[in-house]
C-alpha cells in the first residue's frame, strides 16, 4: 500500500498542503473551523500519519521538551516531573526526563543530548549550575526555563516558589506552640548560597528565629535531602544530650527520616518533638503523625514552565528577557506540629 502523503490529504479536503500543515501543527496561521473539520476528516479517512522526523528536520524543532531533575526518585521531583508531563501533553508535547544525580557532568551530558535532539526547549531543575552547563546553554541559544531553583550561574526565565516566606511560615508556626527554639535540618555543606531552595529555606528559618529574638548558633544541622541519609543524621541528633524541642526540615523527605528516627528512639511526635517539612508531597498526609508542611501549586507552576518554554518571545534577537514567576507558599497544618489536623 502506497504511503499516504500530505498532498493526498489536501486533495481530499479540497485545500492546499500549507493549510493541512497549519491544522496538523496548530499554526502558525489560523484555519477556519469548517476547513479544519474537512482536513481532520480527510486525515481520519486516509489514515494519514505525519512524519515527525521530517517535520523536525524542516523546522529544526521537535515536539519534545527536555527536563533535567536532580533525582526523580525523590517524591518532590517525581511529582513535579509528572505535573510537567501533564502540562506538556495539553500542549501536544512530550517530555524527556534526565537525572543529573546532583552531578555537573551528568547535567551537561543531558543538556548536550537533549539540545542535540532539537527539543523545543528545556525545563531545568539545577542545583548550583556550573559555568560549563551555562556555557552549553549559551552556545546552543536554547530556550530554557528554570523550575523550582534559580542558580546564580544562569540568568534566565524562572518559575519558583516563595521559599523564604514559606520557611518563615513553618518556623513561626512551630514557635507559636511555645517551643524554646526550633532547629533546622538544612542542606549539605556545598549547598549553593544563591538560588537554591534549601538555602532559602534555611534563610527563612533564620529570619523567623531572629524575629523571635532567638539565637541560631548551633541549631542548623546539615543533612542530605533524602530520607535515608536524613534518618542517619536525625538518629545522632535526637539521641544526643541537646535534643531540640522542634525541627523544621528543608524537605519533606528529610522530615520522613526524622519521623522514622524519632519512632525508633521512642520519642513521641508531637508531644516530645514537633516536626515540620517543606514541599507537601502526597506522602506527607500519610505519615504517622501526618506531617505539617509548606505547599506550593505544582500543577500551576508546571503549566507556567511549559508555557514559557514554548513562548517564542522568550528570546528576542538573541537576547534574554528576564521573566520570573513567583508562586506563593502556604502552610498545610497537620498533627506533627502539635495541632489538630486542619
Amino acid at each position: 500500500m502506497a504511503k499516504v502523503t500530505r498532498d493526498d490529504v489536501a486533495r481530499l479536503a479540497g485545500t492546499s498542503t500549507a493549510v493541512v500543515s497549519y491544522v496538523i501543527n496548530n499554526g502558525p496561521r489560523p484555519v477556519a473551523p469548517a476547513t479544519r473539520e474537512r482536513v481532520l476528516a480527510a486525515i481520519k479517512e486516509l489514515g494519514y500519519r505525519p512524519d515527525r522526523v521530517a517535520q523536525a528536520m524542516a523546522s529544526r524543532r521537535t515536539d519534545l521538551i527536555g527536563m533535567i531533575v536532580p533525582d526523580a526518585r525523590q517524591p518532590f521531583f517525581a511529582e513535579m516531573a509528572h505535573a510537567v508531563e501533564q502540562a506538556a501533553a495539553e500542549r501536544g508535547k512530550m517530555v524527556l526526563v534526565g537525572n543529573s544525580d546532583y552531578r555537573t557532568e551528568r547535567e551537561v551530558h543531558y543538556l548536550r543530548a537533549f539540545l542535540g535532539m532539537r527539543v523545543s526547549g528545556l525545563i531545568l531543575v539545577s542545583q548550583g549550575m556550573s559555568e560549563q552547563a551555562a556555557s552549553e546553554i549559551e552556545a546552543w541559544d536554547a530556550r530554557v526555563v528554570l523550575l523550582h531553583e534559580r542558580p546564580e550561574a544562569i540568568d534566565d526565565v524562572a518559575v519558583v516558589t516563595d521559599d523564604i516566606g514559606g520557611a518563615q511560615l513553618a518556623t513561626r508556626h512551630l514557635l507559636e506552640h511555645g517551643h524554646a527554639y526550633v532547629a533546622c535540618m538544612g542542606g549539605i555543606p556545598n549547598t549553593p548560597a544563591v538560588g537554591d531552595p534549601v538555602a532559602d529555606h534555611e534563610e527563612g528559618w533564620r529570619r523567623a528565629m531572629q524575629e523571635a529574638g532567638l539565637p541560631i548558633e548551633g541549631r542548623l544541622f546539615q543533612a542530605p535531602y533524602n530520607r535515608y541519609d536524613a534518618y542517619q543524621v536525625a538518629l545522632k541528633l535526637l539521641a544526643g544530650p541537646d535534643r531540640p524541642p522542634a525541627i523544621f526540615c528543608s524537605t519533606d523527605d528529610q522530615a520522613f527520616g526524622v519521623l522514622r528516627a524519632a519512632r525508633e528512639l521512642r520519642i513521641e511526635v508531637p508531644t516530645e518533638l514537633a516536626v515540620a517539612g517543606f514541599d507537601d508531597v502526597k506522602e506527607a498526609a500519610l505519615t504517622d503523625p501526618p506531617l505539617t508542611t509548606v505547599s506550593s501549586d505544582r500543577p500551576a507552576m508546571a503549566r507556567a514552565a511549559v508555557d514559557l518554554v514554548l513562548d517564542d518571545s522568550i528570546r528576542v534577537a538573541g537576547s534574554r528577557r528576564e521573566r520570573v514567576k513567583l508562586f506563593p507558599s502556604a502552610l498545610v497544618v497537620r498533627r506533627s506540629c502539635g495541632c489538630d489536623e486542619g
